[in-house]
């Protein structure tokens, strides 16, 4: 089935300059592997388009369930030079957790595992 990825798990975003920095955190550790499979870099650059006018890199993080991106770009010279409305990046998390991604029914949270 298709879920937001708020479905499976928070984020929280940043800046750093130019670069927006969004980590994407598993509720539990059976989430993990689906959203290492699920959302890539490319994905998330997709999922961004429009915004992100560089490379977007994905920095695996097993041992805290979180995936952290790194999108190069994507703030129009960052906070202290920006006019944008959202000039630290404060929302691509809640933008973030707005992709779908393909997960089986029972691991969904508050979801009886199949027989």
């Amino acid at each position: 089935m298709r879920v937001r990825l708020a479905e499976v798990a928070f984020a929280r975003s940043g800046d750093k300059g130019d670069t927006a920095n969004v980590g994407l955190i598993a509720f539990d550790d059976a989430l993990y592997p689906i959203l290492e499979k699920e959302v890539t870099a490319e994905r998330v650059r997709d999922h961004f388009k429009g915004i992100c006018e560089g490379e977007v890199e994905r920095f695996e993080l097993p041992n805290l369930r979180a995936l952290n991106f790194l999108l190069h770009r994507s703030l129009d010279g960052g906070g202290t030079v920006s006019l944008m409305l959202d000039a630290q990046g404060k929302t691509f998390s809640t933008a973030l957790l707005r992709m779908e991604i393909e997960i089986l029914d029972e691991l969904l949270p508050g979801r009886p595992a199949a027989d």
